[in-house]
């Protein structure tokens, strides 16, 4: 953050900008934070990237309805996490822009870490069951309330029409690279069926859709879940997309990237933390269905991954950032090992989730 951008900010939060520090924090890939210090304040600064979240007031606007839903919880002591709450500048708005740039500003949440990696199966449980709580306290939030800040997010059926596109032009010649990764993909579009299938039988909530760990914060002192955090995609869907994502993420001991692909495995340790932190305040509130449902969201997250990692690769790279010409196609075939062993070990995994 330069120097005026700096001074602008305090000024609108009333700062002594002579006095304000500011330090880089978080490990987000979308928007960049900061901390910003000033005395005895602290504050999170955010500079919102819109080329990603195309209208940024719709993004605020869906996290203030969640923070007030939550803070009303909260009061009632239905709620026993931190929220993340919006500090309102001295017009009494939400966004700032500056230089064409949008920026928000939130609370800080102190004497909490977060975790980029998951370490054990207790940190597991945690981070599952801050989740879990946090859907909780939204099953009576109605979720068309929000708006759908990123349109088609996990729309598989979608995401295999751009794959098929992607091998229909063949734009740089590398379809024959990854002929076996394509042919796979393609077999596996029955979870379209399935997933239109069970969408007509539980119903849509408000989902946080990005549930990594680092999407959460840990009390430093006792280490327990103290804040779910980033709330930037929760828009309407299924529990099925955030369980799916806690296990792609969680589960297995290597980097997405990893081509060391015979450990690429799901951890049944892991999994089963997962079950317990995530169902375990949700069971109230979940019929059977649902609760069968999230096996399925534990297939399609990693295989939608691979769809997109490879579409990506056959487009030459043009979404994610790559270190090198193969990096997205290693990315696909690790997501696609990954899948592999959760179809391996289906059986245990449905047992785990419904014993």
């Amino acid at each position: 953050m330069n120097i005026s951008i700096q001074n602008k900010l305090s000024e609108q939060l009333a700062l002594n900008p002579e006095l304000t520090q500011v330090s880089v924090i978080g490990s987000g890939h979308i928007n960049s934070t900061w901390l910003l210090t000033c005395i005895d304040k602290q504050f999170i600064v955010q500079k919102l990237n819109t080329e990603v979240f195309k209208y940024p007031a719709q993004l605020v606007n869906n996290a203030k309805l969640i923070e007030q839903h939550l803070n009303t919880k909260q009061l009632q002591s239905n709620y026993p996490l931190e929220t993340v709450k919006h500090i309102a500048i001295q017009n009494n708005e939400h966004l700032i822009e500056i230089d064409s740039t949008h920026y928000r500003v939130l609370n800080y949440i102190s004497d909490s870490y977060s975790e980029d990696v998951v370490k054990n199966a207790q940190q597991s449980e945690q981070a599952a069951y801050a989740f879990g709580v946090f859907t909780h306290a939204l099953q009576d939030f109605d979720a068309q309330q929000l708006h759908t800040v990123i349109p088609d997010f996990h729309n598989l059926a979608m995401r295999f029409e751009q794959l098929n596109t992607a091998i229909t032009n063949n734009s740089v010649n590398r379809v024959k690279h990854c002929a076996d990764e394509i042919e796979y993909c393609l077999s596996q579009q029955h979870l379209i069926t399935e997933l239109n299938s069970i969408a007509k039988q539980i119903p849509l909530r408000v989902c946080h859709n990005d549930t990594k760990i680092n999407n959460m914060l840990f009390c430093s002192a006792t280490h327990k879940a103290k804040a779910v955090i980033d709330l930037d995609t929760c828009m309407a869907g299924f529990r099925l997309y955030d369980f799916g994502d806690m296990v792609r993420t969680f589960c297995s001991p290597e980097a997405e990237d990893s081509t060391n692909l015979h450990n690429v495995i799901i951890r049944k340790d892991i999994f089963s933390a997962i079950v317990k932190g995530y169902v375990t305040p949700l069971k109230s509130s979940m019929s059977t269905k649902e609760q069968e449902s999230l096996l399925l969201g534990a297939k399609i997250m990693p295989l939608m991954l691979s769809v997109r990692f490879l579409t990506d690769y056959l487009n030459n790279d043009v979404y994610f950032k790559v270190a090198h010409a193969e990096h997205n196609l290693e990315r696909a075939q690790n997501q696609l090992a990954l899948y592999k062993n959760i179809l391996s070990n289906e059986k245990w995994m449905h047992q785990c989730l419904m014993s």
